[in-house]
Order: C-alpha cells, then sequence, then structure tokens
C-alpha cells in the first residue's frame, strides 16, 4: 500500500502540471502514453520489442494519437486514417516476409491495440485541448476515478454477488452500482462547482452512462489480461502496474465523450 501510494503521489505531481498546461505539453504525454500502452500488448503477447513488428505498430498507434493538425502536411486526399491504414497493410506484409512467423492474428491484434490505445489517448489531449477543455477533462476524471474508487471500497464492503467472475472474479454487482451512484453524486457536485459550458442537468445524466462505460472498459482489460495469463499490463507503475491498467476505462470514455459532442 505504501509503494501505490508513493507511486500515485510522484504521478500526480508529474501529470497534473501538464493537464493544467495542455497544448503541446499533453499532446507530448499523450503520444508517450501510447507509446508505452502499444509496448504493453506486445510484452503481454511475449513478442520482443525491437522487431519491425513493433515499429510499425508503434507508428500506427501514434498515427492515431498525434493531434489532427500534424497530418496538415498531407495532400487534400489523404488523412490520418489512410495513414494508419496503409500501416495496417504493412502488418499484413509483414506475414508475408516473415513466413507467418507473424501470423494473420498477430496482424489482427496490432491492428485492434493501434486504433484502441491511440485513440483513447488522442482525445485525452483533444479534449484537453478544446474549449473549456479543462473543466471537460477534470469532469471525466471526476466521473473515471469516482467509479474506480467506489467499485472497490463498496465492493469490498457489501459485495457478495459477482458481477462476471470468469472476467474478473473479484467485482461485483453491489460494487458496480455503487460506483454509478458515487459517480453521479460526484458529477453534480463539480458541475455545480466549475464552469463546463454545457447543460448540468446533462452532464448529470451523461455520467451515469460514463461509469458504466469506465467499467466495461475495465473489464475489457480484464479479459485480454487473463487471455495473456498476466496480472499487471506492466510494470511502470510501482504497485499500480501499467499504463493500461490506470487508463482501461478511460480509453473507453474519453472517446465516447467526444463522439457525443462534449468538445
Amino acid at each position: 500500500m505504501k509503494q501505490r501510494v508513493i507511486t500515485a503521489i510522484v504521478a500526480l505531481i508529474l501529470f497534473i502540471p501538464i493537464v493544467l498546461m495542455g497544448g503541446i505539453w499533453i499532446d507530448v504525454l499523450a503520444c508517450a502514453f501510447a507509446a508505452v500502452g502499444i509496448s504493453e500488448i506486445f510484452i503481454m503477447k511475449k513478442q520482443i520489442i525491437v522487431s519491425w513488428d513493433f515499429i510499425l505498430a508503434l507508428l500506427a498507434t501514434l498515427t492515431m494519437a498525434v493531434p489532427d493538425s500534424f497530418f496538415k502536411f498531407l495532400p487534400a486526399f489523404l488523412n490520418k486514417y489512410d495513414v494508419f491504414y496503409i500501416f495496417v497493410m504493412l502488418m499484413l506484409v509483414r506475414t508475408v516476409l516473415s513466413k507467418n512467423r507473424v501470423t494473420f492474428d498477430d496482424a489482427g491484434v496490432y491492428t485492434i491495440a493501434a486504433l484502441y490505445i491511440g485513440t483513447g489517448f488522442h482525445f485525452m489531449a483533444a479534449i484537453r485541448n478544446a474549449h473549456l477543455g479543462l473543466a471537460i477533462l477534470g469532469y471525466v476524471f471526476a466521473v473515471v476515478w469516482s467509479t474506480d474508487i467506489a467499485a472497490y471500497m463498496v465492493g469490498r464492503k457489501i459485495g457478495k454477488h459477482k458481477l462476471w467472475p470468469v472476467i474478473s472474479p473479484n467485482k461485483t454487482w453491489e460494487g458496480s452500482i455503487g460506483a454509478v451512484i458515487c459517480a453521479v453524486i460526484v458529477a453534480a457536485v463539480y458541475v455545480a462547482l466549475v464552469p463546463t459550458g454545457r447543460n448540468n442537468v446533462l452532464m448529470i445524466i451523461l455520467a451515469f452512462f460514463l461509469s458504466i462505460i469506465g467499467q466495461m472498459g475495465d473489464l475489457v482489460e480484464s479479459a485480454y489480461k487473463r487471455f495473456y495469463g498476466v496480472k499487471d499490463s506492466g510494470k511502470i507503475l510501482p504497485g499500480h502496474g501499467g499504463i493500461l491498467d490506470r487508463f482501461d476505462s478511460m480509453l473507453f470514455v474519453l472517446p465516447v465523450v467526444a463522439f457525443m459532442g462534449i468538445l
């Protein structure tokens, strides 16, 4: 527990100033997180990082993670998704050049991971750098973090009915429901204190759905960690695991916030 607290304090001391500054700083941080995230996928798969496969997957991930403005140099008939697909095709070509040492399944995992991780971290920076973005990103953090904390605390205190034991044996229905209630309360307090430029009632209602979506993101990470037989996605955060362990819910919630036009 002591190690977890120390890691959390150090991480927040580094993370919070970058979020407050925004701009290029959070763009760089988002790309760094995305790069670590895709490396954790390779490590979980027991694939070496010093390889062409990783380079292609990393470039595909960063293509999705960087700001859209980064691609202004491209001709009008190309966009970031075209660039992403070029890297996907190159990963597929690797299956031929490697004589199926790199399989079609491998290429599929790298493609999905690049899209999932890159897009999630892209919207962390995009939301922050939008109008009133700091307030909106703070709202997302408040909803997701309160969900995580309440799910753990309520589940530990009164949890009896397993939520999805095949995927995550420690999660309970009581913890999940308590997490949603807590997220809605926290969201109500947040929007009452912090101007977001959005309708407060709608933001409170949205918190209900974002809490559920965040928990689904958590379960998705639990599913692929169980598939690969690992406890944590990585070791970069002592006592907490990897970047994907800390941002599993965010990678689902942030794109939804953007897709719903809360920018």
